[in-house]
């Protein structure tokens, strides 16, 4: 009885010391294999192709990146008042879509009461162009109306609407 009793004792033990050598070398290797480098990943369009990849030098990537950043940039820049002698003359409406932008505009007044009708829209806008006249496209009777001018940014190759920001404007009929 006792070498049965024994042999499961012995059993346990290299059992234990089997689980406690897989437990170490788990361990090891999870250190191991943790304690790289992290890897550098820059995604984007400006990577060359993989047939002609070559490492990039940090001065390269760094180039790259501000490029794209650059390109994302968009200043709008509306006066916040646009004032017409009357509702269906030309009046003075300042709109600009500054040089350093990377996109067309296009931009649409609407006023905030009344269902949000449209009263305004530019036609494309280049970088480095401005409006600082316009006319119209509804007759407003005298008053102050309350109204929301959005940037509709336009991706200069695709002609495709990239996005849009808006901004309040009040527009002002005098007679």
């Amino acid at each position: 009885m006792e070498t049965k009793t024994e042999n499961k004792k012995n059993r346990k033990k290299w059992l234990l010391l089997l689980l406690l050598a897989l437990i170490a070398i788990g361990g090891g290797t999870y250190y191991y294999f943790s304690q790289k480098e992290p890897v550098r990943v820059v995604s984007g369009d400006y990577l060359p192709d993989k047939k002609g990849a070559k490492k990039m030098t940090d001065k390269e990537v760094n180039a790259a990146e501000q490029k794209e950043v650059d390109a994302s940039k968009f200043n709008m820049v509306i006066k916040p008042e646009a004032l017409f002698q009357n509702g269906n003359d030309t009046g003075k409406l300042f709109i600009q879509n500054p040089k350093a932008n990377a996109y067309p505009i296009e931009v649409i007044i609407t006023l905030d009461e009344e269902g949000q009708e449209k009263v305004y829209s530019s036609g494309a806008i280049q970088p480095g162009y401005e409006v600082t006249e316009a006319k119209l496209d509804k007759n407003l009777t005298k008053g102050e109306y309350p109204a929301t001018a959005t940037f509709n940014i336009y991706d200069p190759e695709t002609k495709e609407k990239r996005g849009q920001v808006q901004a309040s404007i009040t527009i002002i009929v005098l007679t």
